[in-house]
């Protein structure tokens, strides 16, 4: 079975857009036996309250030992063109999301028939990790979790060209760990602009033009 680790999501939307509106209106769909015995299992693994780091979180109700698939990921599967429009009013500045990019075609809108994963926090020291398998996503536990300690996972959200300039602001991290690289971005640093200086044989009376491009 292909697994692959996973990073949170790329479409950055907040959850205060119309999907909240239609997440009152539906009625959550019925779990496949596998899904419904993942989420039975869960329920007695991790219990979500107010969390330090922000909002709220998850946290183990008993010890989980590393290598633990603790739950799934489950919401609303749509497109991304779908995520963008369901999510057209969204505030930029707010970094809150319910989205998570599967791959190039599907979008997990927890917001919307989600469960208690979504409010899994980022860390840049995380004790899990999220995995795709036959495009769904699971949270694995890659240290042993002591009761009582908050559950989280590295976001690793990927930047864009069309970033604005205070988006490292945006997605700032306040995980409090050792290691923290201050963001919820990956790479953890703005790519520089590098300019490339066009080839000719004389610049023109108007001078030499540079072509800005981002680094890799």
């Amino acid at each position: 079975m292909a697994t692959r680790k996973s990073t949170r999501t790329p479409v950055r939307k907040s959850k205060r857009g119309t999907a909240g509106k239609a997440a009152a209106k539906t009625q959550a769909k019925p779990l496949d036996k596998a899904a419904a015995k993942q989420a039975a299992k869960a329920a007695l693994l991790i219990k979500v309250r107010k969390s330090r780091v922000h909002g709220r979180g998850v946290f183990a109700l008993q010890r989980i030992r590393k290598g633990t698939r603790i739950i799934e990921y489950v919401g609303d599967r749509i497109s991304h063109a779908r995520a963008n429009r369901r999510y057209d009013d969204h505030d930029e500045n707010d970094n809150h999301t319910f989205l998570f990019a599967v791959d190039r075609n599907v979008v997990i809108d927890a917001t919307v028939d989600g469960n208690d994963s979504r409010f899994i926090n980022h860390s840049c020291d995380p004790n899990c990790e999220s995995n795709i398998e036959n495009r769904r996503v699971f949270v694995d536990a890659i240290k042993t979790i002591e009761v009582g300690e908050e559950l989280s996972y590295d976001y690793q959200i990927g930047r864009e060209r069309d970033d604005p300039p205070n988006v490292d602001q945006i997605y700032a991290c306040r995980c409090g760990a050792k290691n923290c690289r201050g963001t919820m971005l990956w790479p953890p640093k703005r790519p520089a602009v590098r300019s490339r200086k066009k080839k000719t044989a004389a610049p023109s009376a108007a001078g030499g033009r540079s072509v800005q491009r981002r680094g890799p």
